[in-house]
């Protein structure tokens, strides 16, 4: 019988009872059981995790039946931690486990989608022309170019063939190459960690090409700057299980249980044994919950919270007593001890560089790069010293780059930190340090101080070469920075901490809004514990603070109390900076592979906030004026430039990088150098003195120097990171906008503030749409997705082969193939392997083996990092030589041979087994593992540039080259590169490895089981049974220095432009004024308004920053985009819960429903990131256009400090220093939608957004 028979019969069947009636016998079928049986049974579990740039990094179970994927749940078989710690697992989050929903959803990207306008162009030109003569056909027509580009953003896509949309990118790309150059093909991809040959296989594709790959951790301004100036490494960290070593976790603007959700439990067990935890954090937020003490500053102003900590900790335990172990931490282990000159300016002193051997007669006896080597006071002696460690060292004086306390000469040194002892100082002086405190725009008050502090300095006068010079140590300075009074004298000082003084717990109090009783209690507990433990207290940071334009002063002024309690390199310790999946563990086994360094070196790489910012036009909408974060006490020089002036001044100065480099055709530079006869650093530098060749960053709006074609790959770049996201749609793609502003000349010149530049040629019309081309590769329709040409569809992470590694933790895990992708999906190395092919059948219309002129800029752990030691000198102004590699970038000549390119990528290349590998300033040979690798992936049998070599033909054959090549992955390679080291340090550091020697983790290995990583030189922490991964480790217990000057913690930043814009300490700074919103008030005329700061936190029903499309996710959220603010800004809008209102400033509008609540702070609206415009967004009254995400309402600025290069820790790297892309001191109008209108009607056929806009 049925089963619903059975419930209709069920009281007129006959039962036998038992069990006294509390039982019943019954006859019912039981057959309905079957599907609840069926829902959790499988044919296979694999194990995979999820690229998300989230730094769970989780292992998952994936279940498969049928070949369709059912679910996900959590792996539980980490190996063990030590017995005194807890274990890394359970891992996951409700995020990860709603993930296999995307596989199968309506939102999954199946077929090759092209935009229906494009394709039918190309249709109609192929009939009758070749492949690259058929994208001239359309890019060289204005019409036809404006009748697709002008339709990106309003759908219109169709399916394709994988052929046809291969051989249209492979057409354009080689169209583009041949007639502007193949740096004008660029490709976004971020954070390689999560997917490593994902990433790779896009770059590769790029860099053999000779295209430009784009940064991606300055642009999501992750990259906190402070982290190179102090450390000279990009951010190294401690794992999460060192959490639960500390006594003291300070969590600052990070929101673990949210954010950080898989290791929250080792800071929830590290309290349960005993440390206490403080949160500092404007809102209530998740980790507030679990905090011993809560710190809510106003938003923007941690710096000043920081410093008042700062204060207290350098009174009570540097001062009035002083504490053994940080003394002497903070004098073997900082620039403290340092000495700085100082010049007189206006009546007084200003602090100028740190003085070097070479500022003596006959240097202090150092021959090798005496410039570059820092000097100090030997305690016990009195007389200057060089310590060793400092970057003179490094480069040329093998075997004595350590911090051994000695000088260059092998005498034992004790560093003497201060000058305060009257038997120790000559005089004592009034020091000049800037202040920028009371500086106040319409939304944000400062305080009533002078521009400059005069605060009394002990010095001491030492004979130079060019004189009597005054020099005061760092630490004196510091001291005096913060406005400690030591008797001295003088004004500007505190005794008491109730003193409205800066840097005073009472002058915190007036700025942050934090209790000066709080910031004492919490600077007294943080240090007290580091002095009891030796240094085990802990900062956990969030991105958060580095979203501000002033981050670098927010993240130096922790990091300055680190140092001050010597927590920097101590397990349980330390500076614990968590954004995202940043620590490719492998990295020097995947560079090879993913920038094709194994055929041709150097690849082209470009920092993407420069570069957005110049070519989404955001540089003429600048209102920022130079002046106003301009130094009081800046040298004397001419600053009067506009940032985007400072930007092209660092590119030709080779402290930035370029792209497109060259007005010219690289490729063409490159057939006149082989003419000239000359070398191609010569060619290129006598052309740009003559002006034969001239820099693409002097006309970014000149159409000869725009980007052409560009890839997207496993970004989110328009619907996430994109700052100034409606100029990214007006300029560069050339569709209708939300930009409200008007641009400088359309300002009119009666505003001075709003300049043109100087050195930057000016359009009146501005461009609008510079890309022919823009492809993405997706598995979900995002909203880059919908702005694109072009869509290939890409495998999802339960769907194809990769690498994964995290800052979190010290194992490296899969992502696995549990079932083949699905529809016509195909993995990214499928997708470019398949475009290297067509590439290359297509490129001989075209293209042969040809010479690329490429420009490198001088580069961090490089020789020519030290290229610039004191002034700057621009070229380009007549000031100095162009001399490629020290004044200028570097030149190289690269052949590229574009008819074997797919060979290329398929093959493991010469140069591996010609030059070896490295990083980081060392190199090895590695032969051997090439062989290794011939002998595991097989080698070529086909003719031709690639026969005999390993083959890269899967995913997997790209995972075991980075696994093989990688010190931490490879045993041997570990031991190799631990040796290369010790010949700079003269110290044995290979015991490091050698327990290790012979593993050799392979990808089926990791398949099996996370495998924990090989302590490599290419990180600061080990990994040990004794120890967990701590940021630093090496530095302190191996006395290998820090990649800086002075090879120590660098506090004293000395760079010219570091003093001129008020920097070379770290001081408070507001938020900046972008004027957004006053041009905007007249909009808001007669309504209910409110004017707020606009922050961007990570959100908790998103997948880490990028997804909020998961249905499952939107149920338990609001199911469509939402702000936070406070119940007073809401009264004061006139708003209640749940309202849709629209959030609008000059730079364009966003529409969402408002979430009000208790947990706010009042004067800031949250907007978690990142929510799209793709689902329940109405349209925006004021723009005309769908509501607008997150990034609609702000706009890039770049900051002078972050260009500079050539200078040791201050010179650039691939995503390790350069510009960053802020937006958090942005404010918005905020007001009630009056009427919610869902923009439903269709566009006009034959029409484009831009006319519809109109």
């Amino acid at each position: 019988m049925s089963h619903l028979l059975d419930r209709l019969t069920f009281f007129t069947q006959a039962k036998e009872s038992f069990a006294d009636g509390h039982g019943v016998t019954t006859g019912e079928a039981r057959d309905w059981e079957e599907g609840y049986r069926k829902r959790w049974q499988h044919d296979k579990i694999v194990r995979s995790t999820h690229g998300v740039n989230c730094t769970g990094s989780c292992s998952w179970k994936i279940y498969v039946k049928g070949g369709i994927i059912t679910w996900e749940t959590q792996q539980t078989d980490y190996p063990r931690t030590r017995p005194d710690l807890p274990n890394h697992e359970p891992r996951g989050c409700p995020r990860g486990a709603s993930y296999s929903w995307y596989i199968y959803s309506a939102q999954r990207v199946k077929y090759p989608l092209v935009r229906s306008r494009l394709v039918r162009l190309w249709r109609t030109a192929r009939e009758t022309l070749t492949p690259v003569a058929a994208w001239a056909s359309i890019v060289e027509d204005d019409a036809k170019r404006q009748s697709y580009i002008g339709i990106r953003g309003h759908g219109g896509f169709v399916r394709a063939a994988w052929d046809e949309v291969n051989e249209i990118i492979a057409a354009a790309n080689a169209y583009t190459a041949k007639t502007h150059g193949p740096d004008r093909i660029i490709g976004f991809s971020p954070i390689p960690a999560m997917s490593m040959v994902s990433y790779a296989a896009g770059s590769r594709y790029l860099s053999l090409l000779g295209g430009t790959c784009m940064s991606f951790y300055d642009w999501y301004c992750d990259l906190p700057p402070a982290s190179p100036m102090t450390w000279g490494e990009q951010t190294d960290v401690p794992e999460s299980a060192d959490w639960y070593n500390s006594g003291f976790l300070m969590l600052w603007g990070s929101n673990v249980p949210q954010t950080r959700t898989p290791d929250a439990h080792f800071m929830t067990e590290a309290r349960y044994r005993g440390a206490k935890v403080a949160v500092v954090s404007p809102d209530y937020a998740e980790a507030t919950k679990f905090a011993d003490i809560w710190l809510n500053p106003t938003a923007g102003t941690d710096a000043a919270l920081a410093m008042a900590m700062g204060h207290v900790i350098l009174r009570e335990y540097h001062l009035d007593r002083q504490t053994p172990y940080f003394e002497d931490y903070c004098r073997k282990y900082s620039d403290m001890p340092m000495l700085v000159r100082l010049v007189e300016k206006d009546g007084s002193y200003v602090p100028e560089r740190l003085l070097r051997a070479s500022d003596f007669k006959g240097a202090l006896g150092e021959k090798n790069h005496p410039e570059w080597k820092s000097v100090a006071i030997d305690d016990v002696s009195g007389k200057a010293v060089v310590p060793l460690g400092s970057a003179g060292f490094r480069w040329g004086d093998a075997g004595k780059w350590n911090l051994e306390e000695k000088d260059g000469k092998g005498n034992e040194t004790k560093l003497r930190l201060t000058a305060i002892l009257e038997q120790d100082r000559d005089d004592v002086v009034e020091v000049a340090f800037p202040y920028f405190g009371n500086r106040e725009h319409d939304h944000f008050k400062g305080s009533d101080h002078a521009d400059v502090l005069l605060r009394r300095v002990p010095v001491r006068q030492l004979a130079l070469a060019e004189g009597k010079t005054l020099v005061a140590s760092v630490f004196d300075l510091l001291c005096a920075n913060y406005g400690l009074d030591r008797g001295l004298g003088g004004g500007n000082v505190a005794t008491d901490y109730g003193a409205n003084e800066p840097y005073t717990p009472a002058w915190a109090e007036r700025i942050c809004g934090v209790p000066a009783d709080a910031i004492i209690t919490v600077a007294r507990e943080f240090a007290t514990n580091a002095e009891k433990t030796n240094g085990k207290s802990m900062v956990i940071l969030g991105a958060g603070l580095n979203h501000w334009y002033h981050m670098d002063m927010n993240y130096r002024g922790i990091i300055n109390l680190l140092v001050m309690c010597g927590c920097v390199g101590q397990s349980g310790g330390g500076w614990s900076h968590y954004v995202g999946q940043e620590k490719l563990r492998p990295q020097t086994g995947w560079l090879p592979l993913a920038f094709g360094l194994d055929w041709s070196r150097p690849p082209r790489q470009m920092n993407s906030t420069s570069f957005f910012y110049a070519h989404t036009d955001q540089w003429r909408y600048e209102t920022l004026d130079v002046s106003e974060i301009l130094s009081p006490t800046a040298p004397a020089g001419d600053w009067d430039a506009s940032l985007i002036d400072y930007n092209v001044r660092a590119e030709r100065m080779g402290w930035l990088p370029s792209a497109p480099q060259l007005k010219t055709n690289p490729l063409e530079v490159g057939k006149a150098v082989l003419a000239s006869g000359m070398a191609a650093k010569d060619y290129v530098a006598a052309g740009l003195k003559s002006g034969a060749l001239e820099l693409s960053c002097i006309d970014p709006d000149d159409p000869a120097n725009w980007p052409r074609n560009m890839f997207i790959w496993r970004s989110n770049l328009l619907g996430s990171s994109g700052k100034g996201h409606e100029y990214f749609l007006k300029h560069l793609l050339g569709t209708a906008h939300g930009v409200q502003g008007n641009d400088l000349g359309e300002m009119g010149q009666n505003q001075q503030e709003w300049q043109k530049p100087h050195d930057v040629a000016w359009h009146d019309d501005a461009p609008r749409g510079k890309l022919d081309l823009l492809v993405t590769l997706d598995f979900r329709m995002s909203t880059t997705c919908v702005y694109s040409d072009i869509v290939l569809p890409t495998a999802s992470w339960y769907e194809k082969d990769d690498l994964n590694t995290s800052d979190m933790h010290p194992f490296i895990h899969p992502l696995s193939a549990a079932i083949d992708p699905v529809w016509e999906t195909r993995s990214d190395w499928d997708i470019y392997k398949g475009l290297a092919k067509k590439f290359s059948e297509i490129a001989p219309e075209v293209l042969g083996v040809e010479q690329d002129v490429v420009m490198v800029p001088i580069l961090h752990d490089t020789a020519n990092e030290i290229a610039q030691p004191f002034d700057v000198a621009d070229w380009g102004k007549g000031e100095a030589e162009p001399i490629p590699g020290v004044t200028m970038a570097n030149v190289a000549l690269v052949t590229r041979d574009y008819p074997n390119l797919y060979k290329q990528f398929t093959a493991l290349g010469p140069l591996l087994d010609r030059l070896g590998n490295g990083g980081k300033g060392i190199g090895w040979q590695t032969g051997h593992e090439v062989q290794l690798l011939r002998e595991l992936n097989g080698v070529v049998t086909d003719d031709g540039p690639t026969k005999g070599m390993a083959k890269i033909e899967t995913a997997i054959d790209a995972c075991e080259v980075i696994l093989m090549l990688a010190p931490e992955t490879n045993g041997e390679v570990a031991v190799k590169s631990w040796v290369a080291l010790s010949e700079k340090t003269g110290r044995e550091h290979a015991h490091l490895a050698l327990p290790k020697e012979d593993e050799k983790i392979r990808f089926r290995d990791i398949q099996a089981q996370p495998r924990k990583i090989i302590s490599s030189p290419i990180w600061s922490g080990i990994e040990s049974e004794h120890v967990c991964y701590n940021a630093g480790y090496t530095n302190v217990h191996e006395l290998i220095p820090w990649r800086t000057l002075t090879g120590r913690q660098q506090l004293y930043q000395d760079h010219l432009w570091m003093r001129a814009f008020g920097e070379a300490l770290c001081v408070y700074r507001p938020p900046i004024d972008t004027k957004a919103v006053k041009p905007m008030l007249d909009r808001a005329t007669g309504e209910k308004h409110v004017i707020l700061n606009f922050i961007t936190p990570h959100q908790k029903w998103g997948i880490h920053s990028t997804y909020t499309d998961n249905l499952l996710m939107l149920t338990l959220s609001r199911g469509g985009p939402i702000v936070w603010m406070s119940e007073d800004d809401a009264a004061t809008a006139g708003l209640v819960d749940n309202d849709w209102v629209e959030a609008f400033n000059s730079n364009g509008a966003l529409v969402a429903r408002v979430v009000v609540s208790q947990r706010m702070k009042t004067g800031t609206l949250f907007m978690y990131h990142a929510q799209e415009k793709i689902v329940n967004v109405p349209g925006s009254p004021l723009t005309g256009q769908r509501g607008g995400i997150h990034n609609s309402v702000t706009r890039a600025i770049v900051k002078p400090t972050h260009m500079i290069g050539g200078y040791v820790q201050q010179s650039y790297g691939f995503n390790y220093y350069g510009t960053v892309g802020s937006n958090r001191d942005e404010y918005v109008i905020v007001r009630k939608l009056a009427k919610v209108d869902w923009l439903e009607e269709p566009l006009e056929d034959g029409h484009s957004a831009l006319e519809a806009q109109s």
